[in-house]
C-alpha cells in the first residue's frame, strides 16, 4: 500500500485539471514569530551566492493570470497570499539579513504572454525562484526547468508540474517528472477518497454528474464518473448544451431519479444556474461537491437566488479552511491578509491560503541554506524524503518519484459546508472533518490520460 503523502495527489491533480472549466464562468496586526522560520536572530549580510541573491536582498518572481479572459479573479488567489506572506516576511527583518523583492508578472492568460514573463523575470529581471505560480496557459514551463528555476507551491492547471524537474506544485508530486512525458510514460492515477468520505460520512449511494457538450467538460466528467463507479455510486450523466443549458430539464431528470450527491464540468455561472433549476423544482441534495478552486466568499453571492442548494456546498482539498482560526496557522494567515490585502475580505478564498503556504514553503527552503542561499541548496530541502506540511496549513506533501502505482493509496483530505445560520448568520465555510491529517481512507488509484 502507498503512503497517505504520495496517494491522495492524484485525485487533486484531476480536480485541479477542471479549474478552467469551473473558472469560465483587523488592519493593522502583527504576525506572532511562530510564523516564520527564521533560525534565530538574523544573520549579517554575505555575499551573493546565487542568481537573483545579493548581499542584501533575494528577488522572488509571481507569474499570474490576473487579466485572462476567464476574468481577473480565476487565478488571483494564489498571488495574494504569497505576497502577504512574503510582505510579512520582510516587515520581520527578512531572512538571514536579506529583504525579499517580489516581482510579479500578468500573462494575460495567454501562453504568449507567460513565456514572456518567463524571460522577463529570469533572463531581465534575474529573480532566484518563482512562487505560487498560478496561470491558464504554462508555457513558458519548459524554459523554467531548462534555466533550473525552482517554481514552488504552484497551482497545476496543466500537466507541467508532473512532468518538468524544478517545478514542485502545492500539491506535492510521486510522478517521475523527468521532462519527457507526463506522470508514468503519458498516464496519471486519480484517488477516490473524496468519493469515499461522502460515502462514508453521509450514507449517499446515488450521484449525479453533469457537464456541457464540449470536450475538455465531458473528459473530466469522464473522470468523476470513473472515480464514482469505483466506490459503487449509481450516476446520472447529465450533459447540457454550452451556449443555451437546459437545467430545468437536468432538475427534473435529477429528482426523478433520486440524486443524491451532485458533481459538475461546469464554470461558476453553469453551476449557479443549476442550483437555480434544483431550488425551483424542489430537489433536496445531501451534498453538492465543489473542488478548492470554487472554496470562496463569493459563494454568497454566486447563489443568492438558491438558498436550499447554497447551504448543500460543500468543498474538498489537501489545505485547511481559510475560515477556521481555531488553527494558529490559519489565524496567521488571516492577520496577515488583513493587513496587507484587506479589501480581499469578500473575495477569500482556499486559494490565497495554499499561496501563503507556497510562501511558507519557500521561505523554509531557503532558510535551511543560511547565508549560503543557492538553487541547488533549496531544491534538496524540496526532494528531501519527509513530507512537508506548511506549518499545519497542507496534508503533508513531498516530491520523491515513485514507481507506477499498482496497489491501493492512504489518501486523506479536508472538507467544509456552507452554512447560512454560521458566523453569526452571516454564513460561511465550516470545517466538518475532525482533522485532515487524520481524515483518511485506503482507495484505489484510477489510471487516466490527461
Amino acid at each position: 500500500m502507498r503512503s497517505r503523502a504520495a496517494g491522495r495527489r492524484g485525485h487533486r491533480r484531476a480536480a485541479a485539471l477542471a479549474v478552467l472549466l469551473l473558472a469560465l464562468g483587523g488592519c493593522g496586526s502583527r504576525l506572532p514569530e511562530s510564523a516564520f522560520t527564521t533560525a534565530g536572530a538574523p544573520a549579517a549580510a554575505g555575499g551573493a551566492t546565487d542568481t537573483g541573491v545579493s548581499g542584501g536582498e533575494i528577488r522572488i518572481g509571481i507569474i499570474t493570470s490576473l487579466t485572462s479572459p476567464v476574468g481577473s479573479e480565476t487565478f488571483s488567489g494564489p498571488r495574494y497570499g504569497a505576497q502577504a506572506f512574503l510582505h510579512a516576511l520582510d516587515d520581520r527583518g527578512g531572512l538571514h539579513g536579506r529583504t525579499v523583492k517580489v516581482i510579479t508578472c500578468d500573462d494575460g492568460g495567454s501562453g504568449i504572454g507567460n513565456q514572456d514573463c518567463v524571460h522577463r523575470l529570469i533572463d531581465r529581471e534575474q529573480v532566484f525562484a518563482l512562487v505560487a505560480t498560478s496561470v491558464l496557459d504554462y508555457a513558458g514551463a519548459p524554459y523554467v526547468s531548462a534555466k533550473g528555476v525552482p517554481d514552488i507551491g504552484g497551482q497545476p492547471i496543466g500537466t507541467e508540474y508532473d512532468r518538468w524537474p524544478h517545478l514542485y506544485s502545492i500539491y506535492g508530486s510521486d510522478s517521475p517528472r523527468d521532462g519527457h512525458s507526463v506522470g508514468w510514460d503519458g498516464t496519471l492515477y486519480q484517488s477516490t477518497e473524496v468519493y469515499r468520505f461522502f460515502k462514508e460520512r453521509t450514507g449517499a449511494r446515488s450521484a449525479a454528474v453533469v457537464f456541457y457538450n464540449q470536450a475538455d467538460s465531458a473528459r473530466y466528467a469522464k473522470q468523476l464518473e470513473q472515480g464514482l463507479k469505483a466506490e459503487g455510486y449509481r450516476v446520472l450523466s447529465q450533459s447540457v448544451d454550452l451556449a443555451l443549458p437546459g437545467f430545468q430539464a437536468v432538475a427534473a431528470a435529477m429528482k426523478a431519479d433520486g440524486t443524491e450527491l451532485l458533481l459538475d464540468a461546469m464554470d461558476t455561472r453553469g453551476n449557479a444556474a443549476l442550483c437555480q433549476a434544483l431550488d425551483a423544482a424542489g430537489v433536496q441534495l445531501t451534498a453538492k461537491v465543489t473542488n478548492v478552486q470554487n472554496w470562496s466568499e463569493t459563494a454568497r453571492v454566486a447563489y443568492h437566488d438558491s438558498p436550499a442548494c447554497r447551504n448543500a456546498l460543500w468543498a474538498t482539498s489537501s489545505s485547511r479552511n481559510y475560515e477556521d482560526v481555531s488553527y494558529p496557522a490559519v489565524k496567521q494567515f488571516r492577520d496577515g491578509m488583513a493587513r496587507y490585502f484587506p479589501d480581499r475580505e469578500p473575495l477569500m478564498s482556499a486559494w490565497e491560503l495554499e499561496g501563503w503556504a507556497a510562501g511558507q514553503w519557500l521561505t523554509d527552503a531557503m532558510d535551511s541554506c543560511g547565508r549560503d542561499l543557492t538553487r541547488s541548496c533549496v531544491e534538496r530541502f524540496m526532494n528531501r524524503p519527509e513530507p512537508y506540511d506548511a506549518h499545519g496549513l497542507l496534508i503533508p506533501a513531498s516530491f520523491t518519484p515513485q514507481p507506477r502505482p499498482t496497489s491501493p493509496t492512504r489518501a486523506c483530505l479536508n472538507a467544509a459546508r456552507w452554512q447560512d445560520t454560521a458566523f453569526d448568520n452571516r454564513g460561511g465555510w465550516v470545517t466538518e472533518v475532525p482533522d485532515m491529517d487524520t481524515t483518511c481512507f485506503d482507495v484505489p488509484q484510477l489510471p487516466y490520460q490527461p
